[in-house]
């Protein structure tokens, strides 16, 4: 009785699978999904796809089904988009279309669909505009946020030099000054480091990153509108979520890969000497005569890249593109590190070289493959205020001082910790020796 039991359950699991497969094989061709692996009754490719490493894993299979194809996360299908040609024609030149926020369980639990991240429609429209407009005119732009975060880089290294040249992790001191600028901007004041409310909103902020791995008025006269209370929470929120961790977690990447590679470090530090000196602080104005620091800080963004698949999106009809249909609903997936490390704009992509950012009169070098921010309609909001944050930021602890190991070089190991949802460094130390 037990043999034929165990047979019933194998011959129903082969029946499963094929009914499986042959809907699969219905399913995808052209004029239909696009094409990808067979997926399992239930689990679908959970097998194939490796969560702590999906870019690779979408890479390889890339190489098998084409730049776009699908792969199905339990029951649901999700199409993914690897090559800078297809993320660019879907999230910019058909930016409509495919502008609306896939699911996200950590969105949907935390946010409850809320906010300016994971929300949709005339609602998302109304909360990214406001959002806009209010950093705008706190300064978003304009020298008064350049000053800010230039205040803030003065109490940053402040904290570093009571560090006496001694072992230290730099994830706290960061994440502190990053968020101190948008506390600036939308509270109006800084707060001390160890403040334990500011702690509080630090850790909570961290937690929800990692899980990811992601008095205001109402307007009573419009009791359907987007800005009631708890949505404007929400989406300040999103603001320091989008402003701190990103920012803080790229900088922090940016002093290891610059010990891993003190050349590179010595190079940018001769280009401050040069350009700044040391009677002032480094502003956004240098920037345009500093291109070996404007080309690191690039670099910097490019090598990690951070969020390797983006935010998901999703087509909120049944969309044709290119020889394919995607369903109302389907689940997209642009990979942003598929663009970030293109062999054929980025030679060598996997090694950090700030030469990809440069012509060979040393000029900068634009490129239209940079989109750490993603792309589109949903490119990050905060991307000008990042983009200062970091070159500022990196630039005034190298003017001030050099950063050395605590290990051997070739111990210093600058491998994600995360390569899911974004790519964290991994936990390290450095000395900051005064210049």
């Amino acid at each position: 009785m037990e043999l034929l039991g165990a047979a019933t359950v194998v011959l129903l699991i082969c029946i499963a699978c094929l009914f499986s497969f042959a809907a699969w094989r219905g399913r995808s061709g052209k004029g239909k999904m696009p094409p990808g692996p067979a997926p399992l009754p239930i689990i679908g490719n959970v097998l194939q796809v490796k969560p702590k490493n999906m870019s690779e894993t979408f890479q390889k299979l890339s190489e098998e089904y084409g730049p776009v194809f699908t792969v199905h996360l339990g029951f649901d299908p999700v199409v993914v988009l690897h090559r800078h040609d297809v993320v660019k024609e879907a999230l910019v030149d058909r930016a409509d279309e495919f502008a609306a926020r896939g699911p996200m369980p950590i969105g949907d639990r935390a946010n409850n669909g809320l906010g300016i991240i994971f929300s949709n429609n005339e609602e998302w429209l109304q909360l990214r505009r406001f959002a806009l407009s209010t950093l705008r005119n706190f300064g978003m732009g304009k020298r008064s946020i350049e000053e800010r975060i230039q205040e803030e880089s003065e109490h940053l290294l402040e904290e570093i030099n009571k560090t006496k040249g001694t072992p230290f992790d730099p994830t706290f001191l960061l994440s502190c000054a990053v968020s101190n600028v948008i506390c600036s901007i939308v509270f109006g004041r800084r707060y001390d480091y160890k403040d334990k409310k500011f702690l509080a909103l630090m850790n909570n902020m961290n937690n929800i990153f990692q899980m990811m791995n992601s008095k205001w008025g109402q307007e009573k006269e419009k009791p359907n509108s987007s800005f009631h209370m708890k949505n404007l929470i929400t989406s300040t929120f999103d603001l320091f979520i989008a402003g701190t961790e990103t920012t803080s977690t790229t900088v922090r990447f940016g002093l290891l890969l610059l010990l891993k590679y003190p050349k590179i470090q010595e190079k940018v530090q001769e280009e401050i000497d040069r350009v700044v000196g040391r009677s002032r602080k480094p502003c956004v104005a240098d920037r345009a005569q500093m291109p070996y620091t404007d080309a690191v800080v690039h670099e910097i963004q490019r090598f990690i890249s951070l969020i390797p698949l983006a935010l998901p999106h999703t087509v909120s009809k049944d969309t044709r593109f290119r020889e394919y249909v995607i369903p109302k609903g389907t689940t997209i997936f642009p990979i942003l590190s598929s663009v970030l490390h293109d062999s054929k704009e980025f030679p060598n992509p996997n090694e950090f070289n700030p030469g990809h950012f440069l012509n060979e009169n040393g000029t900068f070098k634009k490129s239209d493959f940079f989109m750490p921010f993603s792309a589109g309609k949903r490119i990050c909001p905060g991307e000008g205020l990042a983009r200062m944050e970091i070159f500022l930021l990196v630039a005034t602890i190298l003017q001030s001082f050099t950063l050395k190991p605590v290990v051997d070089l070739q111990e210093l190991n600058v491998t994600p910790t995360l390569s899911g949802t974004s790519n964290v460094p991994p936990v390290y130390q450095l000395c900051a020796v005064p210049r």
